[in-house]
């Protein structure tokens, strides 16, 4: 019977109550992701010839099944971790998590029940990844994710830095250009890779696999990065642990003196905001000559940019988030900001809402590198989206609505009022000095709410407030007379009592046409997709699909006056995420009669057809 990836999901999740109450979860996560690991490379690669990890006797999760109530459990699952790490080269990467630590995990049969039921849970039938045949879909990479960030939701303000929210790494990855990237040897870098989100964002985007480069500094997170390239297929993504990039960097060009830098085509990082001890053992490499200063040493903001513009090759493209403080804080680093822009690297600047990042609650923002005819560029684009996101939970995150309309903004530059717009160099050198803030370009603040003092004594509706209306009555004109009359000079009166109002719209015949002209849209967008729709199967690439079915129905509501294309994207969008998806999944693996019936976690339900869903007779 099917089982809802959602479900998988949350099944997944539920299997961290086994270690809640001995250690938060910016540690147990280390625990539960190195059991998915052992399990997914052991249903995925044992007993296969020339496979990207070898499964040795010993190191499998078989093995780890064979302890369940052994007195020794922890210590012997460390040794299956052992051989695993040790036959393929990942000591110190996959092993940081000790199973045998009764400080976290309890003594004598604690230990041995906790244990025992995680491993149970990750032997149930429902998770057997030997045979993933939903083509384009990701279903353990995913579910990886998925955990990493329940990790980070839980994990608190400090312990949460590991992981870039998906939706701003997506934006990164889009804004780049990596997917019109036509070199088969493109390399993508992270300096700052954290748990590698990032990274394999950034390299999905391509056309074709290229190569990875991440660094870390946190040797167990570094670990997450690398079980995280293997579980979406990436195994072949090298990820430095252990090592300061600024102290240490580990990627160098082929010389044997490890002198020069390696230099990437592209570049996205998410590197820790104003670090305070980046020059401990600094060891230059020449990253901060010709920018007239030096990043301070109590702020490594800077520090990180030039970092990254170092690691660029002669036209390569990065796109860096940073705090919005390295666009307008002087000395030294109003500096650096100058020499950058004239330079012309700065191809965009996008604001970001606050509160969206695990590790600060301060906004930030994108800064868009591109050395690619650098020399002559004569401006910057500049988006403004600090103020679409939604609340979930204690942060605020970045709708698909939001993301497709920065991504399309930014790249198509559609200057679009108090949202986005086009800024000359000479504004930013004459008028400016170099203050790169995006206030000082684009006016986001709302309107003000202007009274009418006379309307408040002698009654009646300014008609200033009426005539503002006009994008209304240039579709709806017989309505506005239908509504308002004429009090006195420059004031209507409402002629339609308030508990009508709803009715008189509606029941109007201009009403009635517009939104014939609302479901015409919808009706061709179905026409457009149902064969897509009706034809799922194996070989179906999911995740391309939402993207076609989600470019038609924008194609069709782009002309639809007062309909914001974009909401009505946001509706797909958001139903894809909660049902269509899964609905998808089990088609594409066990076909259209399956998805009628699916299995969760507690029992069987079936589902039939609801009201407005295409009927697909296969």
């Amino acid at each position: 019977m099917a089982v809802k990836k959602s479900e998988l999901y949350s099944s997944l999740w539920a299997s961290c109550d086994k270690l809640r109450g001995g250690m938060d979860a910016s540690q147990y996560k280390d625990y539960i992701l190195t059991i998915l690991f052992v399990k997914y490379v052991s249903d995925r690669f044992k007993g296969v010839a020339y496979a990207d990890i070898e499964v040795p006797e010993g190191g499998s999760f078989d093995d780890m099944v064979a302890l369940i109530g052994n007195k020794n459990i922890g210590e012997e699952m460390d040794k299956v971790i052992a051989k695993l790490a040790e036959a393929n080269g990942l000591r110190g990467v996959i092993d940081n998590a000790h199973f045998n630590d009764e400080t976290k995990l309890g003594k004598g049969q604690e230990m041995v029940d906790k244990l025992s039921g995680l491993i149970s849970i990750f032997r149930r039938p429902e998770l057997n990844f030997s045979s993933n045949r939903a083509n384009g879909d990701d279903i353990i990479g995913d579910a990886y994710e998925y955990l990493m960030r329940n990790f980070a939701t839980e994990s608190g303000k400090s312990k949460g830095q590991f992981y870039t929210p998906a939706e701003v790494s997506r934006i990164l990855a889009k804004v780049i250009g990596i997917d019109r990237a036509t070199k088969r040897d493109t390399s993508v870098y992270d300096p700052a890779c954290g748990s590698g989100s990032l990274l394999i964002r950034a390299a999905d985007e391509a056309p074709f696999e290229v190569a990875i480069y991440g660094q870390e500094k946190d040797i167990a997170t570094a670990g997450l990065a690398k079980m995280n390239l293997v579980l979406h297929n990436k195994a072949s993504g090298e990820i430095a642990g252990n090592y300061s990039t600024f102290s240490d960097p580990q990627f160098f060009e082929d010389d044997d003196e490890k002198t020069t830098l390696r230099r990437f085509d592209f570049v996205v990082a998410n590197p820790p905001f104003s670090t305070k001890n980046w020059t401990d053992g600094l060891k230059e490499y020449g990253r901060f000559d010709g920018y007239g200063d030096r990043p301070p040493e109590k702020n490594g903001d800077f520090a990180w940019l030039l970092h990254i513009l170092k690691s660029l090759k002669r036209n390569g493209k990065a796109a860096v988030i940073l705090p919005h403080g390295v666009l307008f804080r002087g000395n030294a680093e109003a500096t650096i900001r100058q020499s950058i822009v004239d330079k012309g690297y700065i191809k965009g600047i996008i604001g970001l809402p606050a509160n969206l990042f695990y590790g600060t609650g301060i906004p930030a923002c994108i800064i868009v590198i591109d050395k690619e005819g650098a020399d002559e560029r004569d401006g910057i684009f500049m988006i403004d989206a600090s103020h679409d996101y939604i609340k979930d939970g204690n942060k605020n995150r970045l709708r698909e609505r939001d993301i497709y309309k920065i991504v399309t903004t930014f790249r198509e530059r559609i200057e679009e009022p108090k949202y986005s717009r086009f800024v000359p160099i000479e504004e930013i050198r004459d008028k400016n000095g170099y203050n790169l803030n995006i206030s000082r370009y684009i006016d986001s603040s709302l309107p003000e709410d202007l009274q009418n003092i006379e309307a408040h004594l002698k009654g009646g509706i300014p008609a200033h407030d009426v005539d503002n209306m006009e994008r209304y009555w240039s579709i709806f004109g017989d309505l506005k007379s239908v509504l308002f009359a004429p009090l006195r000079e420059g004031f209507y009166q409402p002629i339609v009592k308030k508990d009508d109002v709803r009715h008189t719209i509606y029941s109007h015949a201009e009403f009635s046409q517009y939104a014939d002209r609302i479901d015409d849209a919808f009706e061709k967008w179905q026409s457009r997709v149902n064969d897509k729709l009706c034809n799922i199967d194996a070989n179906t690439k999911i995740k391309e699909l939402i993207v076609e079915l989600a470019e038609a129905i924008l194609e069709e509501f782009e002309n639809i006056t007062l309909v914001d294309k974009y909401d009505v994207y946001q509706v797909l969008l958001a139903y894809w995420q909660d049902v269509m998806a899964d609905d998808v999944f089990i088609v594409s693996q066990d076909g259209y009669t399956a998805a009628r019936e699916t299995e969760n976690i507690i029992g069987v339900y079936t589902s039939g057809k609801k009201k407005g869903e295409v009927d697909c007779q296969q």
